[in-house]
This record gives C-alpha cells, structure tokens and sequence, in this order.
C-alpha cells in the first residue's frame, strides 16, 4: 500500500511538476513577447514631441516610473531591463530632451546617454558692438550668467584672452544646451572669429597696407558699419585701402560716432569731427586702435579683398546706397546734388549736419 500511495505521490508531483514548468515556459514566452513588442512600439507622443528633463541623481528606475506614469511608456520595467541589459543604466546624462514622436525605447536610451538635449540659440548681428552682445548675453534666461557685471578687462580673462573686446566676437547663431555659462559661449564666438579671420587673412589679396589680421578686423568693421549693401562692401574697402596707401585720412563718420559714445544722440555735428580723439579718422590718420563692431564674414572678405579702382570718396544717396568719386571735385558735385539739393531729410547723411550752436 505505501509503495502504491508512493508511486501515486510521485506521479502526482511529475505532474504538477511538469505543469508548472510548462506554465512557467508559456509565461516566459508570453513575457518575451510583450517584451520585443515594447521594444518595436514608439513611445506614446500626442503632437510633434514632448519635453523630458533628467535630473542629477535620479535612477533608471526613476526615470522610467515618470515616463509610464506621464504615459509615454506602457511598462517602466522593460524599459529598466533594457537600460541594464546593453550597459546603459549608469550612463544617462542629464538634461532638457526633446522627444519626437515615432521614438522608440532604444531610441530613447541612446538619446540619454549620447545626451541628445535640446538646444536653445542666440543670433549674434553683424555690426553690433560689444555692449550690444553682451546685452543680448545677459537676457538669455538659458545661459548661465557668472560675468554680468564685469568690466570689459575682466570678461577677456574669464575666456582666458587679452585685449580689447570689440569686434573680437563672430556674428553668427549659435545654439548650446540649458546651464550653458556666459563664459563658454563667449569662448565659442571669440575662437569662431579668431579662426576665421587668420584663415582669411591667409588668403589676402597682395599688397594690402595692413600689417595684421586686427588691422584687417579694425577694417572691417568701418565697412560694416559704413552700408547695409553688401554689394557696396568691396567698392568701400577700396575706397579705404587706396586712402590708407596715400595716407589720406579716412574721413569716415561711423568711427567719429563710436568715439562719441554715450553723447552720441543721432544727430552728427561739424564740431564733433574737429573734437581729436583716437577714432576721430577726420583728426588722425590711419586706422582707429580698434574695431568699432562686429563684422561678418562679407565685411571681413572685403578688406582683404578690395574692389580694385581709383575711387576715394564716396557720398549716402538717400536710399542707402552710395555714389563713389575719383575726385575731389566730383565728390562735391555729389554731396550737392544726393545731400544738400535731394528731397531727403539731411540728418540721412554720410556727413554732419551744420551745428545748431
């Protein structure tokens, strides 16, 4: 009897036995199967994409929880297992994402750990002076401000330069994560232009009257701010390299204006060019001692590449576009006919206005 009740037993735990690992067997294959098709299913995006911050310290299990509870994952677990199965868990890099719709788990996880994060921008312009750059700087709610309240001394040693700071800063977007600090992107724009203009200046045309690539930035600065017409740039900077060769002053009023400064009002007056400083090109001769903006690389271009000619002069139309003379005399002929005889208001005018005092 105990051996037939024994052989019983032992068929009955055969057999459960059996079932369970059966049971078991098809819950596995059932979970794989969930599993591969989480993996082939795109996170849950209504719209373009939704916005994700990974915060420091936060696990993979955390950040999983916070997708499935915000809907974007069915299962926070397979998502975890994942992360450890390709190494992954302990290589989320934190940040601001953007994730798109039709993104998939692994999409996701490479996105984290490659710290794919979104990017935010700031447009540097051509022609804007430093204290305009650093306004724009110090009102991006992205960056991180360390130097707000620095002189300008100051600022050039934080980015590790020397040096005055105008016009060394390229005009251009340039896009950066959240937490970027002000410093680091100021280092971007100053190495952009550094590197731009020692490669241009490499590519100089012959017998240019300027000895360094600064000398060449100081220019082009003046030919940014003289037009808004690109087309112009070339004819402008011959106009100034053939007055540099003949040491002629330059004569031209956005440098006057700049040494101005705060007293500048709009309004440009006889006595402001007899007043002798160093960015009065009417009183000096040759360059300024430094830019009077940022140039862009059209401006840079041109005075290291001028339009060959023999004009020297040049006068506003009215229109934003200039008349060049080779003489003195046709100069005057223009001033007279674009500035003095023209339906315009004055005040729009390469030359000052006659003093009111």
């Amino acid at each position: 009897m105990n051996k037939f009740l024994r052989k019983i037993l032992d068929q009955k735990w055969s057999f459960l036995a059996v079932l369970t690992l059966l049971v078991v067997t098809a819950y596995g294959f059932y979970a794989y199967s969930l599993y591969k098709s989480f993996l082939a299913t795109p996170l849950k995006i209504s719209g373009y994409a939704v916005e994700y911050t990974v915060k420091p310290g936060v696990s993979m299990r955390h950040i999983a929880q916070e997708l499935t509870t915000r809907g974007l994952l069915t299962r926070s677990s397979f998502l975890v297992v994942r992360a450890r199965m390709r190494g992954l868990a302990q290589s989320i890099k934190v940040g601001e994402y953007v994730i798109h719709k039709g993104t998939l788990p692994d999409d996701l996880l490479d996105q984290f750990v490659k710290g794919k994060v979104k990017q935010y921008s700031l447009t540097l312009i051509e022609g804007k002076t430093f204290r305009d750059l650093l306004f724009s700087v110090n009102g991006h709610k992205q960056l991180r401000h360390t130097i707000s309240a620095k002189p300008d001394q100051e600022i050039m040693k934080a980015i590790g330069q020397q040096g005055n700071p105008e016009g060394r800063f390229f005009p251009d977007t340039y896009w950066f994560p959240a937490n970027t600090t002000d410093v680091e992107f100021l280092k971007r724009a100053y190495h952009h232009m550094d590197r731009y203009l020692n490669a241009a200046w490499d590519k100089r045309s012959a017998g240019l009257p300027l000895k360094t690539p600064y000398e060449a930035l100081i220019l082009a600065s003046i030919i940014e701010k003289e037009t808004a017409q690109k087309n112009e740039y070339a004819e402008i900077a011959g106009v100034f390299i053939r007055r540099l060769k003949r040491k002629i002053r330059l004569q031209t009023d956005p440098t006057v204006i700049y040494g101005l400064g705060k007293r500048y009002t709009g309004n440009l007056k006889r006595k402001h060019l007899r007043e002798d400083n160093p960015y009065n090109t009417y009183t000096r001769k040759g360059l300024p001692p430094t830019p009077i903006a940022m140039p862009g690389a059209e401006a840079i271009h041109a005075a290291l590449h001028p339009a060959k000619g023999e004009t020297l002069y040049f006068v506003s139309m009215g229109n934003g576009k200039h008349h060049f003379s080779k003489t003195l005399k046709e100069h005057n002929e223009a001033v007279i006919r674009y500035q003095l005889k023209g339906d315009r208001t004055r005040t729009f005018s390469s030359r000052p206005v006659a003093d009111k005092k």
